[in-house]
């Protein structure tokens, strides 16, 4: 059975144990499947491309537990070794709570706990911090061991094991100080893999090291695979099942295809932020994903019938972006034309009049919704999110759970009359300490919102995204010769 790589705070070090160990089984040549709890895509990002297969994200809010364990299953019963990074401080969850935590996760999935400390500045209260969270509950938590980062010495080590070892607490290692485990990191999180360029030399002193360091003898069979028989059914056909049917929309008008409908899906620096299971879940309903890019200056791909935007980062290529006019005038036709579009976070600037970079330069963007947006405060949370109304992917009535994580906020402005702000007010949004809001744009083409979903756990969406896309008029192959609706 595996085990979850968990920690008393963010910062301590277990993605650093995560990506260690990842980097040992790809040395070794065993397969190993990652896994991380919570909303987060850049760690998934990280250990996704040390392991060599994609990560799966882990997060009862956003999915509900049977498919958490269905996922971990699934694919951690295709792999010889599996890996848990856990999210923020082990019982840190929804609110002040533990729903939703590291420690949640591993009472739903039956697995013990290593614990990564970030020792540098205590000896004996070690002893009394790790027996915290070995004894606090609920849920109880089942402790195989610790992992110390930060070790100053090897006195300082002997102090520490000495303390662990008063508690009955196994020590399985330590993370060492190295200029290779120093991650660098941005305002939203860590660094893309694209943009270490030495991410392959990292990991290879990354397998070195744990070798040296770690007590790789007891920790090598805390990475087993899921015990049992193995799933035999595939989350994402289980998942498109669970869909109830809804009454036929409007017959469409566009040329009936001969496969699957192609759909532009924003893929660069910019934007980058989406699980797996999206495009997983849009093949499995008839659509063919392509690849777009913004930054490039690509027109949308000829012929596509809908567009994603993701999150990212926008406001670092801001000035790049409002380059792209052949990007984004295609996009202003795709819009007119009435292609359905979905925005999320950063995907959802894009769309705006202008958006302001982090040294408060304004650069055009597509003009199709009215706002621009600057730095601001942060949001952050988990938030249940009630439609108003019936729009492109929703439906009046419904209770969704998303994330929302971002630094940029917007400042409405009077609609013009070229913009899709003939659409309605697409939700409210509740979440713990913040107060409900209206939020984000709908109409029949449209979706627009900050607010992140992972259609593992609303995958009535991709299905009426397709239907759709099956409804809408390829987009024109000449829409690369219009200009964007905002100059």
């Amino acid at each position: 059975m595996s085990c979850l790589i968990a920690a008393p705070c963010s910062g301590s070090g277990k993605t650093l144990l995560s990506l260690t160990l990842a980097a040992v089984a790809r040395a070794r040549g065993e397969s190993l499947q990652p896994f991380k709890v919570g909303p987060d895509y850049l760690d998934p990002q990280l250990l996704g491309a040390v392991a060599g297969r994609p990560c799966r994200n882990l997060d009862p809010l956003l999915c509900g537990e049977e498919w958490v364990r269905r996922s971990y299953q699934w694919h951690g019963g295709r792999a010889t070794r599996v890996l848990v990074e856990g999210v923020m401080g082990l019982f840190d969850g929804r609110g002040s709570g533990s729903e939703g935590s590291s420690a949640a996760v591993a009472d739903l999935l039956g697995l013990p706990v290593v614990l990564v400390v970030e020792a540098s500045r205590q000896a004996g209260s070690l002893a009394a911090l790790v027996r915290g969270f070995r004894d606090h509950g609920p849920p109880r938590v089942s402790l195989a061991g610790v992992v110390l980062n930060r070790v100053g010495s090897d006195r300082h080590h002997r102090l520490l094991a000495e303390a662990l070892e008063a508690i009955e607490v196994p020590l399985l290692g330590v993370l060492p100080s190295h200029p290779s485990l120093e991650l660098p990191s941005r305002h939203l999180g860590l660094l893309t893999p694209g943009e270490l360029g030495d991410l392959g030399e990292r990991q290879r002193i990354w397998a070195r090291l744990a070798e040296e360091h770690l007590d790789l003898g007891r920790l090598w069979p805390l990475l087993a695979p899921p015990a049992g028989p193995p799933e035999t059914l595939d989350p994402i056909r289980w998942c498109l099942g669970q869909v109830p049917p809804e009454p036929p929309t409007t017959v469409s008008t566009a040329t009936p295809a001969s496969g699957p409908l192609p759909v532009a899906i924003a893929s660069d620096a910019a934007f980058h932020f989406r699980y797996p299971e999206a495009e997983e879940l849009l093949l499995a309903c008839g659509l063919r994903p392509l690849p777009w890019s913004p930054l490039a200056d690509e027109p949308l791909p000829a012929d596509c019938r809908a567009v994603l935007l993701p999150g990212g980062y926008p406001e670092l290529h801001a000035s790049q972006l409002a380059a792209a006019r052949r990007s984004l005038g295609s996009l202003g036709v795709a819009a007119r034309a009435g292609l359905p579009i979905v925005a999320e976070c950063g995907g959802l600037l894009l769309l705006g009049r202008e958006l302001e970079d982090g040294d408060g330069n304004r650069h055009p963007m597509a003009g199709l919704l009215p706002f621009s947006a600057r730095r601001g405060a942060l949001s952050l949370g988990y938030r249940q999110a009630l439609p108003g109304v019936d729009g492109l992917l929703v439906r009046r009535g419904e209770v969704l759970s998303g994330h929302e994580f971002h630094r940029w906020q917007l400042v409405p402005q009077p609609p013009l009359a070229d913009e899709l702000a003939a659409g309605e007010d697409l939700w409210q949004l509740d979440g713990w300490g913040t107060p409900a809001r209206i939020e984000g744009w709908t109409a029949r083409t449209v979706h627009a919102s900050w607010l992140h979903l992972h259609w593992a756990g609303c995958p009535a969406i991709p299905s009426r995204l397709a239907r759709a896309a099956a409804s809408a008029v390829p987009l024109p192959r000449n829409a690369a010769s219009f200009s964007p609706v905002c100059g």
